[in-house]
């Protein structure tokens, strides 16, 4: 059995993945890479289409499953924050503001993928 190419699970780490991309873009501007920083803006761009265009193509029972998922990821964000600030309060020196939210948007983006994943095993 083919499995759906849209669905909102897919949407919602879309969606955290321009977040974790946003959230990178202070560590190219402080650093001076432009090159890099205007690569990851059209990068931000195609996904932010393509979860746009994945969204409009989902029937309307799966659009009222995304808010619920977009929260979850809300949620998982949090948690990134708070498990990289203790590690990074545990385990390094202090590092820039701007590192800081990207490794937490990046962890908080995983917990939310791997969370998805054992969500679909377990039903």
């Amino acid at each position: 059995m083919q499995r759906p190419t849209y669905s909102p699970e897919r949407i919602s780490i879309a969606i955290g993945l321009c977040v974790v991309m946003v959230s990178a873009l202070p560590r190219y501007m402080v650093g001076g890479h432009e090159t890099r920083q205007t690569l990851l803006l059209i990068a931000l761009a195609f996904v932010a289409g393509a979860a746009v265009l994945q969204w409009r193509m989902l029937p309307v029972s799966a659009r009222q499953y995304l808010p619920s998922l977009i929260k979850r990821l809300l949620a998982m964000m949090v948690l990134g924050v708070l498990i990289m600030g203790g590690w990074h309060t545990l385990f390094t020196a202090w590092i820039s503001w701007q590192v800081f939210i990207s490794h937490a948007a990046t962890c908080g983006l995983l917990l939310h993928a791997v969370s998805l994943g054992w969500q679909k095993r377990e039903t």
